[in-house]
């Protein structure tokens, strides 16, 4: 009987990686943040474990959507009161809290559950090109977008 290979825990190394999201598209940006949160790209992956790095995009006022998303893409977001409901386009949302667009982004695309909850405290989203992270030496990652989407 063949056992079930568990990385340990203790040994597990943990990188740091700079995402530049100036003149990305959110969802393919969003799709390999992603990715690298939930370890997907190390051979030590386990779908059960937390095994993922650190990633810190920076420029998020920067992102860009394609065709007429930035007029017609809504956020919607509840106090918890009736009547509560608060909707808000792209263009609005980018220009006031320009990283909530990238957190949403990304936090659809991980578990929900409470790992998904623990992964996506591993996400620091800011929208200018300065970051508070440089003691941890982090690497830049460059991701590929195919132009003329």
């Amino acid at each position: 009987m063949t056992k079930t290979y568990i990385p340990p825990v203790d040994t597990l190394e943990r990188k740091w990686y700079v995402v530049d999201a100036a003149d990305q598209r959110l969802g393919r940006l969003a799709t390999e943040i992603a990715q690298i949160l939930r370890g997907k790209h190390k051979p030590t992956y386990t779908p059960n474990m937390d095994t993922g790095d650190f990633v810190v995009v920076i420029n998020a006022e920067k992102v860009t959507v394609t065709g007429n998303k930035r007029e017609e893409k809504l956020y919607r977001r509840h106090s918890g009161r009736p009547g509560g409901m608060k909707t808000e386009t792209f263009a609005k949302l980018q220009s006031r809290v320009p990283e909530r667009i990238i957190e949403q982004a990304v936090k659809g695309m991980l578990p929900k559950t409470i790992l998904g909850r623990k992964l996506f405290t591993k996400l620091k989203v800011y929208a200018g090109a300065e970051h508070p992270h440089q003691a941890q030496s982090p690497e830049t990652l460059v991701i590929q977008t195919v132009l003329g989407d």
